[in-house]
């Protein structure tokens, strides 16, 4: 049996309008859809596509159940919410993969980009990543947080802005509020931080407060957090939200 294909599709922040053609036009094509529940009901199925949901912390068993599922000729579709490739499903698949029979490895597999959280935040704010950037999981579900202390310092003293995924959980209540703390001994407290929650959702909620008044109780999981440097500026508006941006150039300020 020839073997079939395997699409990964990044559905981007929320609202439909930020879903991209070629996203749109692979859920059109596939026949089995797996992903986490909530990124399964955005879609719009037809009563011939099947969904197959399961929980967010079962990315590899998903991502194994779709490759067998396309190697026995299927045409599959796996979604993430966001960029399938930034902390998503595409490395899960990927993994699988690799790690699995070689039979996988003949399966017509693609990945669809989508809009990820940090540059729709980005958007709403002003232009916070106009400069060098990096994105880091604060979640110690896959490495520890020793290593994640030494990638916050190392990207805070080269002068990176700091995109933070998965901030804060139930589990993990305290570490976002370590991360400042970290950060407060190697940044300026007037250093803005962008608490933007469902960005481009009807329940959108987007915060800006220095570094200095950042706390880990101002974020949950549905928010991405970008924190700026000593070169990130922000423009006061009369009765509107201030506008964050991080210039081009680099005049060296320092930390």
């Amino acid at each position: 049996m020839k073997a079939g294909s395997l699409t990964v599709v990044g559905l981007g922040p929320g609202n439909p309008d930020q879903m991209s053609p070629e996203a749109a036009a692979a859920v059109t094509a596939a026949e089995d859809f797996f992903g986490y529940f909530p990124y399964i009901d955005r879609l719009n199925l037809r009563p011939d596509q099947r969904r197959h949901a399961s929980d967010n912390r079962e990315e590899l068993a998903r991502a194994r159940a779709a490759l067998e599922m396309a190697a026995g000729g299927g045409k599959v579709c796996v979604v993430s919410g966001g960029d399938p490739g930034v902390f998503a499903m595409a490395a899960a698949v990927c993994e699988a993969i690799d790690e699995g029979p070689a039979l996988w490895r003949e399966i017509d597999f693609s990945v669809v980009p989508g809009i990820t959280a940090m540059l729709a935040v980005a958007a709403k704010a002003g232009a916070p990543l106009g400069h060098d950037f990096c994105a880091i999981s604060l979640s110690n579900n896959l490495k520890p947080w020793d290593v994640i202390e030494k990638r916050l310092i190392a990207a805070a003293t080269a002068g990176f802005v700091m995109a933070f995924y998965n901030p804060i959980s139930k589990a993990r209540p305290h570490q976002l509020g370590e991360a400042f703390d970290i950060l407060r001994t190697h940044l300026p407290g007037s250093v803005p931080v962008i608490f933007g929650r469902a960005a481009g959702r009807p329940d959108e909620v987007i915060r800006i407060v220095p570094l200095a008044e950042a706390t880990g109780d101002m974020a949950d999981m549905a928010t991405c957090v970008i924190v700026g440097t000593a070169e990130t500026r922000v423009i006061e508006r009369e009765n509107q939200r201030p506008i964050v941006y991080s210039p081009r150039y680099f005049r060296g300020t320092g930390a």
